[in-house]
């Protein structure tokens, strides 16, 4: 019997569904009937979990549903019912309140997008093998909700450093809709071997990791089920290549690129050329200032071995002894300044280097779109001309039947591949736009971290060489009694001379030379006038200052030049700041 009639018929107020009023389990009686406006279908067609699009309602297949024993209970005990739209039970209001309870709708239709399992891929490095120069082994333990793996947990997953590069190309090859980091260098600019660069490379391939388990598009490529899976090794099973390689490729960049309705991913591939361009010209520079600041420290500890020599040959004790002290020193900056080398390559020369590597993928996966959407004009062309040949058959006089076929085939054949294209170009230009926002975002701020930990090396660097310096102050001022080389740019030379070991960097200066600085002599002054003494320091007693001679300047002098000069930048508040500062 067909129900559908006795909707609006008022001898069966119950409407479509003859059973809206029977009594459930808990009740012995039968309800009263409801009124006639309940709609007979218990959602509407959009909103049925039983239409064709039912993975909104968190089902995308039917052994993901959770099925509970209370949901059961539910289900059969709402199952005879027929529940209520949301716009009738507004506008019953207080009849609904006041009269008997109605019937609610089953919990499981309530189920929204939004409940969805939120699917997960984490992955943590645990350790890192290396023997000598050999690929290291990386080990490292996965964590997953996603339906395609075996288990939900991998312990101890070990794999080489060249089967990340493996998995990156094909990630590259067979996502053109998502921005595939570079894969980080096995090895870093800290010495292979070392405590730094272990913690390096773990820490780089951990970020690698992060940022792939985490992309929605990535993490559900089927090669990384076999990456992490896979008992002996892993290979990529499919190998895809990229939309245009070689010859091709290199004539395609020479065009101009085709059309774009999207002017935030067109301007994004040329900022992201100048950036690759720039990173890489500035790794390449900052190799050569490496070079030469390790040919520096070979230099200067040359330099400190052939002063150190000359001790031997001097027959003044105090002149020797500077010498052999002095040429100790140069030794160490000479190995601080090497030192200095490795770590600017370090913190700045290899984070250069990866971003440059990681900008020429992206460049080149914008332009891999660049490609499909010219491939994208190129098949709407064809099928505009494949109509254009169907309506001229269409017009013809004598029609052949197999010429017929052949044409609506080719044609049919030229529109499923420009919806292909199309679905494509969408796809790829709706995610790229998402992924371009979180590269710009994510590449700013490790350049923003490589800078700060280069300027704190430095930094260091700078304070030790500074440290190292002192210790043979003493010694030079030491060298006769009139205070040997440290009464140079001076009138006034005392007939007996303390020697003071404070530290000569101070919060005021630069303790070496006594001359005031004036307050707008500009950069435009002599060597002995550059630096201001520092009150606080008793490198003299000026009772020994004989009284013909010039006096040493008062502290008023030097800390009202000082007050006025607090920002200028030179060397001498350049040394005062690495003196002081903390970070």
């Amino acid at each position: 019997m067909d129900y559908s009639a006795l909707q609006n018929d008022p001898d069966h107020p119950g409407g479509g569904d003859p059973w809206a009023s029977s009594p459930q389990h808990s009740r012995s009686t039968f309800a009263q009937p409801p009124t006639s406006d309940i709609p007979s279908s218990p959602l509407s067609p959009q909103a049925s979990p039983y239409a064709q699009h039912n993975e909104q309602y968190g089902y995308p297949d039917a052994h993901d549903a959770p099925r509970t024993s209370s949901e059961h209970g539910d289900e059969n005990q709402a199952r005879p019912t027929a529940p209520q739209s949301p716009n009738k039970q507004k506008s019953q209001g207080p009849q609904a309140q006041q009269g008997p309870q109605g019937p609610q709708q089953p919990q499981r239709y309530h189920r929204q997008a939004s409940q969805r399992p939120q699917y997960k891929l984490q992955a943590k490095i645990t350790g890192l093998e290396r023997t000598g120069r050999k690929d290291p082994i990386l080990r490292f333990d996965v964590y997953t909700n996603l339906p395609k793996f075996r288990t939900t947990q991998f312990r101890d997953v070990r794999r080489l450093h060249s089967e990340f590069e493996k998995l990156g190309e094909h990630l590259i090859s067979a996502n053109p809709e998502a921005f595939v980091p570079a894969v980080p260098p096995a090895a870093t600019s800290a010495g292979v071997g070392t405590e730094e660069d272990e913690a390096r490379v773990k820490a780089s391939l951990q970020r690698w990791l992060n940022v792939v388990c985490s992309n929605d598009v990535l993490m559900r490529d089927e090669e990384m089920v076999l990456f992490v899976e896979s008992d002996f090794g892993y290979s990529p099973v499919v190998r895809r290549k990229q939309p245009a390689t070689g010859v091709r490729r290199k004539m395609i960049k020479q065009f101009a690129p085709p059309p774009d309705d999207t002017p935030e991913l067109a301007a994004a591939r040329p900022i992201v050329k100048a950036f690759y361009l720039g990173t890489m010209d500035t790794q390449q520079k900052l190799e050569k200032v490496v070079k030469h600041r390790r040919s520096l420290g070979l230099a200067e500890s040359d330099l400190g071995a052939k002063f150190a020599a000359m001790h031997v040959q001097e027959t003044h004790a105090g002149l020797s002894i500077a010498y052999r002290k002095l040429g100790k020193v140069i030794q160490a900056t000479g190995d601080f300044h090497a030192a200095q080398g490795t770590g600017e390559a370090t913190t700045l020369g290899d984070p250069l280097a990866y971003h440059s590597s990681d900008a020429f993928i992206v460049k080149e996966t914008l332009t891999n779109r660049h490609i499909i959407l010219r491939d994208l004009l190129s098949a709407q062309a064809s099928t505009r001309q494949k109509e254009t040949a169907a309506e001229r058959l269409k017009s013809s006089s004598s029609v052949r039947r197999d010429k017929a076929d052949e044409v609506v085939g080719a044609l049919e054949e030229a529109r499923r591949h420009e919806e292909h294209l199309l679905q494509k170009s969408q796809r790829v230009t709706a995610n790229l736009l998402q992924e371009q926002r979180k590269w710009f975002n994510r590449t700013a701020a490790e350049m923003k971290y490589a800078l700060r930990e280069y300027v704190v090396r430095q930094i260091e660097c700078e304070r030790r060489t500074l440290a190292t310096l002192e210790q043979v102050r003493p010694d030079i001022r030491a060298i006769d009694g009139s205070g040997g080389l440290s009464r140079l740019g001076r009138e006034a030379h005392p007939a007996q001379r303390r020697a003071s070991l404070a530290s000569s960097q101070g919060p005021k200066g630069d303790a070496w030379s006594g001359v005031p600085r004036k307050a707008n002599d500009g950069l435009n002054r002599s060597v002995s006038g550059s630096f201001v003494g520092v009150p606080g320091l008793p490198e003299e007693d000026e009772d020994d200052v004989p009284t013909g001679g010039r006096k040493r300047a008062s502290s008023k002098a030097s800390l009202k030049g000082v007050e006025e000069d607090e920002d200028r930048i030179d060397a001498k508040n350049a040394a005062s700041r690495l003196a002081t500062t903390t970070f």
